[in-house]
């Protein structure tokens, strides 16, 4: 079984919460919103990661990652992007199996038309009251399963 990791909007703040319940993971995704590249140097020391930018990620250090990503793991194709909205393509039609996106901070996994769609929700400083959460992706048999954890904060 390999194990994903899912973190999104950390906006600069990476809560060792966070980075506790990502340790045992294979890899990370980043989902956007990073806010600093400290994050993925601290995610870095849990476990290799995977990252896009997101709508805040300005500068020069937001350069080095791309808008969106595919990624393979244990023959699952996995897209991610940071504004479920702004996906332009049939993830089905593509060959997708999971689409990991981020921005609205609220965390949801939804099934639709053989789709495993992940939002982990926000990992970063509190908005509104939506949950503080990361999600986790398990792959094992040639099937994806997803859970949110919530973060106590």
């Amino acid at each position: 079984m390999t194990i994903v990791g899912i973190i999104s909007d950390t906006h600069g703040l990476l809560r060792s919460e966070a980075s506790n319940r990502l340790r045992g993971c294979d890899i990370i995704i980043h989902a956007g919103d990073i806010g600093s590249p400290d994050v993925i140097d601290q995610l870095e020391l849990v476990a290799p990661v995977r990252a896009i930018r997101g709508n805040i990620d300005k500068g020069a250090w937001a350069s080095a990652y791309p808008h969106d990503d595919v990624i393979e793991i244990g023959g699952k194709y996995i897209y991610v992007l940071h504004n479920l909205a702004e996906l332009d393509l049939d993830p089905a039609a593509a060959g997708f199996h999971v689409v990991v996106s981020g921005h609205s901070h609220q965390p949801k996994i939804e099934n639709k038309d053989g789709i495993l769609f992940v939002n982990p929700g926000s990992a970063g400083p509190r908005r509104f009251t939506l949950p503080i959460a990361i999600a986790k992706l398990e792959i094992e048999d040639n099937e994806a399963r997803a859970r949110i954890e919530e973060i106590a904060a």
